[in-house]
Order: C-alpha cells, then sequence, then structure tokens
C-alpha cells in the first residue's frame, strides 16, 4: 500500500500475494490452509457434539439467546445505527460516483434479473415465516412486546399500523444497510483493486500484508461460522413452516423425524442447484422465486381489500419514518419485549447473515457505480419488503378487526410457523394457495442454501470463485446438517441463539469494513480525477472486466 507519486493524497493497494497461494491439493480439491481445514472441523466437530448431546445444546442455546440480545443491546443498535449513516453519507458523497469494476464495466446483469437475485439472497424465508407472525405480535397487548408502548387496539375495534411500522423497521433501512457495508467493501476490494473476493481483503488498508497470515485467516473462520449459523437459522425456520404446512394443507403429520427428512431432501435439490452453476441454478431459481412471490402477493392484495391494505402501506410508512429515530434508539427504552425480544435478535441476525449476502450481491454487481449500488440495494428491496409486510400482516390485522382469530390463537400459542397459512385459509382456493406457498418456500430454501454454500466455499478456497464442485458440496451437505442439529438440540431457540452467537462478534468486524471501505473509495475517485497518462491509472482498467486473479498492480 503506498500513496501515488502524481497525487500523494491518493493511495494504490500494492501487493505481492497470489491468490490462491495458499490453498493445498489433496484428492483434487482447492482449498486455504488454515481455514478450510480449521471451519471445516470444528462445523464437523459442533454437529456430531450437538448430536450427541441434544439436551445440553437446548439448555446453552436457550439460555444463550437472551443473554447475549439483553447484554449487547447498546453495542448492536448503535452499531447498525452507525452503518446506516455511513451509506447515506457514501450515497450523497462524490464517493458514490466510483463504479464496481472500474470506470468502463459494464453490468453483468440486467436490473430485473440482478434486483431479483439480491432480494431472493437477502431476505428469502423470512417474508413468509414472519409477514404475519411479527405485526400481528406486536399488535397483541397481551404479549407484553408493543414498540415504544403504543397499543394500536382503538375503541371503536380498528387496528393502527404500529405493529406493522414496527417489523418494517426490522426489514427495512437498516437492515439492508449491514448488506451494503460488506457488499461493497467485497465487491470494491476484488473488482477495483484486484484483491481476491475473501473477506480478509477488505482490511488491507489498516492490516497491509498481515491480511494474508492469521489476522486474516481469524476474519475468513468468523465470516464461516456467522454465515453458516446465520444461514441455518432461515433453513430450520424454513423447514418448520414447509412441516406445517404440509400437516396443515394435506393432513400429513410431521414430528422431528419428519422435518429431519425435509431438510435432507431440500438440501439435496439445493445440491443439484449447486451443480447447476451461478446462471442456470442461482439466478434461474432467483427468478422462478420472484415470480412465484409476486403472484402470491398480488392474489392476496386483489382478493383481499386491495385499498385498505394499500393504505395500511403507505401509511405504516408514515409512521415508520416518524418512529425510526425512536425505534433506533437503545437507551432509556421501557419496551423491552420488543427491543430485546426481537430487535437485537435482527440486528445480529442481519449481521451474522451479511458475509453469505455480501458476497453474493458483491458477485452479481459489477459494472454499478456506488451511488446507484446503494440506493437500488438500500431502497429497493427496504420498499418491496414493506409493501410485503403491510398488505400480508395487514390482511392478518383486518381480519382479527373482523373478528376471525385464527392467525392470533397460533400465534399467542407461538406456533409462528402456522401464521402465515392461518392468514390464507381464508381465502378462496386455499387448497391451491397454500400449495403454491410450499413451493415458493422449499424454493427460498433451496436458493439460500445453494447461495451459501458457493459464498463460503469461495471464502475456503481463498477466494477462487471457479473451486471444485465438490468443495461447495461438502458445505451444502453441512449446512443441512447443522439445521439438523440445532432443530433437534433446542429447536427455535437453539438456531436463534447460534445466530446471535456469531452475529455479535462479527460486528467489529463489518464496523472496521466501513472505515476501510472509506479509504478505497478515496483512493478510486482520486484516481477517476487524474489526467490520462499521469502514470496513475487505476489497477481495474487493465484486463479487470474478468473474475479478480490476484494481478500484482
Amino acid at each position: 500500500m503506498h500513496q501515488s507519486r502524481s497525487d500523494p493524497d491518493a493511495i494504490t493497494f500494492d501487493t505481492e500475494y497470489e491468490l490462491g497461494q495458499d490453498n493445498i491439493r489433496p484428492l483434487g480439491l482447492d482449498i486455504h490452509n488454515p481455514v478450510f481445514v480449521i471451519s471445516g472441523a470444528a462445523i464437523v466437530l459442533f454437529v456430531v457434539v450437538a448430536l450427541l448431546n441434544q439436551e445440553s445444546t437446548a439448555t446453552l442455546f436457550g439460555w444463550l439467546r437472551p443473554w447475549l440480545t439483553s447484554t449487547f443491546d447498546w453495542f448492536l443498535m448503535m452499531s447498525v445505527n452507525i452503518i446506516f449513516l455511513f451509506c447515506i453519507v457514501v450515497a450523497i458523497s462524490p464517493l458514490g460516483k466510483v463504479r464496481i469494476g472500474g470506470q468502463g464495466a459494464t453490468p453483468d446483469y440486467g436490473y430485473l434479473s440482478w434486483i431479483a437475485m439480491l432480494f431472493s439472497a437477502g431476505m428469502g424465508i423470512g417474508l413468509l415465516f414472519f409477514s404475519v407472525l411479527e405485526p400481528m405480535y406486536y399488535s397483541l397487548p397481551e404479549l407484553n412486546a408493543l414498540p415504544l408502548g403504543v397499543n394500536p387496539m382503538n375503541d371503536d375495534g380498528t387496528i393502527g399500523n404500529s405493529g406493522l411500522a414496527a417489523t418494517v423497521f426490522h426489514w427495512g433501512f437498516s437492515a439492508w444497510a449491514v448488506y451494503v457495508v460488506v457488499a461493497l467493501s467485497l465487491a470494491i476490494f476484488a473488482y477495483n483493486l484486484g484483491l481476491p473476493l475473501t473477506l480478509r481483503s477488505a482490511f488491507y488498508p489498516i492490516l497491509g500484508e498481515k491480511v494474508w497470515g492469521w489476522w486474516g485467516h481469524a476474519i475468513d473462520i468468523l465470516a464461516v461460522f456467522a454465515t453458516l449459523f446465520g444461514l441455518t437459522t432461515t433453513l430450520g425456520l424454513g423447514a418448520q413452516q414447509i412441516a406445517a404446512g404440509l400437516t396443515d394443507v394435506f393432513g400429513i403429520e410431521m414430528g422431528q423425524t419428519g422435518i429431519v427428512i425435509l431438510i435432507i431432501i431440500i438440501t439435496m435439490a439445493a445440491l443439484v442447484s449447486v451443480l447447476l452453476g451461478m446462471d442456470a441454478g442461482v439466478k434461474r431459481l432467483a427468478e422462478i422465486n420472484m415470480w412465484l412471490a409476486f403472484a402470491l402477493f398480488l392474489f392476496v392484495l386483489f382478493v383481499g381489500p386491495t385499498m385498505v391494505l394499500l393504505g395500511r402501506f403507505a401509511d405504516t410508512m408514515v409512521e415508520y419514518v416518524r418512529d425510526f429515530a425512536a425505534l433506533s434508539n437503545p437507551f432509556g427504552r421501557e419496551d423491552t419485549g420488543y427491543m430485546h425480544g426481537w430487535t437485537t435478535f435482527y440486528w445480529a441476525w442481519w449481521i451474522a447473515w451479511s458475509p453469505f449476502v455480501g458476497m453474493f450481491i458483491a458477485r452479481v454487481s459489477r459494472g454499478r457505480t456506488v451511488r446507484e449500488f446503494i440506493i437500488c440495494v438500500l431502497v429497493l428491496p427496504s420498499l418491496v419488503c414493506a409493501l410485503w409486510m403491510s398488505v400480508f400482516g395487514g390482511m392478518a390485522l383486518e381480519q382479527l378487526a373482523a373478528g376471525y382469530e385464527g392467525a392470533k390463537e397460533v400465534v399467542v400459542a407461538y406456533k409462528p410457523e402456522l401464521s402465515f397459512f392461518r392468514m390464507i385459509d381464508q381465502f378462496p382456493l386455499y387448497n391451491l394457495v397454500a400449495p403454491l406457498c410450499l413451493v415458493l418456500i422449499v424454493v427460498f430454501f433451496v436458493t439460500s442454501s445453494d447461495s451459501g454454500s458457493l459464498v463460503i466455499d469461495t471464502i475456503t478456497a481463498g477466494g477462487k470463485m471457479d473451486a471444485p464442485v465438490a468443495q461447495r458440496v461438502f458445505w451444502c451437505t453441512f449446512e443441512g446438517l447443522v439445521a439438523i442439529a440445532l432443530l433437534l438440540g433446542g429447536g427455535l431457540n437453539a438456531l436463534q441463539g447460534a445466530a446471535v452467537s456469531m452475529g455479535i462478534p462479527f460486528t467489529l468486524v463489518v464496523l472496521a469494513m466501513c472505515y476501510c471501505l472509506y479509504l478505497a473509495l478515496k483512493s478510486e475517485r482520486r484516481l477517476m480525477g487524474q489526467p490520462e497518462g499521469s502514470g496513475a491509472t487505476p489497477p481495474h482498467e487493465v484486463e479487470h472486466n474478468e473474475d479478480p486473479r490476484g494481478k500484482h498492480w
């Protein structure tokens, strides 16, 4: 890392590191030593220990999640606030003019495919699992989780939108800001500065050549653990919801054994997608996902009270913006049931997910300007999530106001996997719509597992994006096994506890990435402004519309 002769304030990143130089190749594999060895061995050991000690695992994670979310509430919430503000400042500053991949780079994917992929990777199964559960949960005074202490139950029998606004808060700008920082850091350091596509590369500005040693190994190993546990939480939720749907729609009773079998079957489907690759597998499934979700959304919107639901969306956005600062404040809060039970868990979960979602978004975002990237990744998915939650959650609240308590009953009993089905069973064609929902959940499941395998494999292959398929098969298989181990060893609490335990330490990594990203963008912006022939040609202008291969700049 050194200063440019023509501009002393511009920094170029110069390393002798070769992509894959620390890799070992046993049995035809191509794995990073020691990242793959340590993380792979640790995950195998975790699965074995958890399956052999299911009761102890349940006890540990049952205690761990509430302790972490109540102890580190201020840290998580302030960190996410800083990350969000950082995104806004970068987007409106001159740094927003930097283009991912260099000034001559063009997008690899059109807007429709790009947005479909980042959306399905970033939210996935959670949109179906929580869209009825959360607004209902936050609207029932008896559950002691009223956001900001506001009771939405009006004297005239109507129900306000405070629960919906509090739901949007968890799925809106703050969540996507975390993804923006990680994805943009990975994209800039890989496509503009020619470093390997791994988390460690983002820390080259502060660690220098030490990033290729144990400091970097530790960052990548932590990223693998965070990704795996964040992802398996989603996979476990999806399996529970599929099992509940099969029982509800077809009368097929699914105990724990049935859920385990479900995870195995869907993991096998994800393996098929892994073998097909990015364009034939992930891209195609993401597009199928988007169209299925869009069809379900339109069905509920137009069969339900359309104008009422759209009105709820508008009012919810007003409340969301109005209460954003209050909901983001961790100090002096009395609504601890909402803040500790939900907000701090979500922030840790999104941060745990961020290596997975960030690397995936980085891989499909070359050619976009930084400003375009931040606006699209921060705003568009947030608005779509808000509209989705307002329509599905708003429909459940309308049903409750009209006297139907099906969704309320399962939420009070805390059977969250049934809440969505209790809402749609009041619609016509339930026997057709419910199977469509099950297919959508399965496709979300497969897409998340496939994308997660791709990301973990890239990290554990030292940044190589064309590593042998067998390595992705290994990670895809163990994602399913970890989900099984957590479900058998504590169920939902174990899944959420695992995600939070990885999300909190990784928060420090994301905060440091903000500073490193600022340095890299500042350097890129200065190099953009230098005249041609000044001797400061940005490295990405040289043969860099292909995958980064560890060029010596």
